[in-house]
């Protein structure tokens, strides 16, 4: 009896955290004074990727002020001062010299996207031109430095300006494909290439997950064709959720989530999903952390799989930090950007409607 009560206490404790906390310990854990989120497992670094999703998530918030920080931070520290004429540089930190600052000034095409699309749904948001403006802007640079024709592929994003082409070789990334974002550009943006990217999107999915299981990345080449790379882990774990929160109505959703069964059927054999796995579904590494847990679960509900959604909530119950209000001791910075984009689209803090215009709870029109 006593087991069981404590069971139930603990569920009880875990599902009274919703996500708004879930945010405020994320902004008290990894971001500080000057409004950079900073990565404590990777010598307290930042990325372009990481500002991109915290000022999402600050949208989802309502958090204006820290929305701001955010911006004005990337701003000033990854483009030069200008979005619209600069890229974001992806990697800023500590250097050899001991000195901080931008460690790789190449960029990282799926937070550009993220920003730029974050951007746009801001200035409608919050009814600020200036967020339309450089959203625009941004979106302008992306197409002009990393978007490409591909021979039977058609119009793809690469993931970054550059070094994913050379010769007839494109590397390519399908969790930086997150298909409802261009689906939405190509609405807001119809002048760019954005509905010709969606189109596109589907086709570097599939290629990326022969036998159903998304690969961290994939080689398109003229001569050798389709070539996923040996295995889906950290990268690859972010497809899934992407294809979870699509609305129903989206076209491609079904092509989607028809062309990655291969995690359903692991769930089936093993709870935990897998850290990393390979193609043929041989798993590298059984233990995923508590974040693939939440990035699986929209995923799963999209699927219809209640039991194994059951499950994986169930796993992030359990690794609940009641202390810290975050996921896993310790807390990891991607496990926590997992779970707020798995739960927020969960709890309908937001969601994407079939043209991909981003809906928030605390704006209902």
């Amino acid at each position: 009896m006593l087991s069981l009560v404590l069971v139930l206490g603990a569920e009880v404790n875990c599902s009274a955290q919703e996500w708004t906390p879930l945010w405020r310990n994320y902004t008290k854990a990894f971001m500080d004074g000057q409004v950079r989120v900073i990565d404590h497992d990777a010598a307290d670094r930042t990325t372009s990727e990481g500002q991109a999703y915290a000022m999402f998530f600050a949208l989802v918030a309502n958090d204006r002020m820290r929305f701001d920080g955010l911006l004005r931070w990337t701003e000033l520290n990854l483009a030069s001062g200008d979005l619209s004429a600069h890229l974001p540089a992806w990697l800023w930190g500590r250097g050899p010299n001991n000195q901080w600052g931008v460690q790789d000034v190449n960029s990282a095409s799926d937070a550009d996207v993220w920003l730029a699309y974050t951007l746009l749904e801001a200035g409608k948001a919050w009814n600020d031109a200036r967020y339309t403006e450089l959203g625009t802007g941004l979106a302008g640079r992306i197409a002009a430095e990393e978007v490409v024709q591909i021979p039977d592929v058609g119009t793809a994003l690469l993931p970054g300006a550059k070094g994913f082409h050379r010769g007839d070789s494109y590397r390519l990334n399908a969790s930086y494909l997150p298909l409802q974002l261009f689906i939405r550009l190509g609405q807001l943006l119809p002048d760019g290439p954005w509905q010709q990217v969606a189109t596109s999107v589907r086709v570097v999915v599939v290629g990326s997950a022969p036998k159903g299981f998304a690969t961290d990345w994939v080689e398109f080449t003229e001569t050798e064709g389709v070539k996923p790379s040996a295995v889906g882990s950290y990268d690859a774990i972010r497809v899934y959720l992407w294809a979870g929160t699509l609305d129903p109505a989206t076209p491609g959703r079904d092509a989607i989530l028809s062309a990655l069964p291969g995690m359903t059927r692991q769930l089936r054999a093993n709870a935990t999903p897998p850290a990393k796995i390979r193609p043929d579904g041989h798993v590298d590494d059984p233990k995923g952390p508590v974040g693939f847990s939440a990035a699986l679960r929209p995923y799963l509900a999209a699927l219809g799989e209640k039991d194994l959604d059951r499950g994986q909530e169930l796993r992030m119950r359990s690794q609940f930090n009641e202390k810290t209000g975050l996921y896993g001791t310790p807390a990891r910075y991607y496990d926590q950007n997992l779970a707020l984009f798995a739960l927020g689209a969960i709890e309908r803090q937001f969601w994407f409607d079939a043209g991909g215009a981003l809906r928030l709870n605390w704006k209902r029109d």
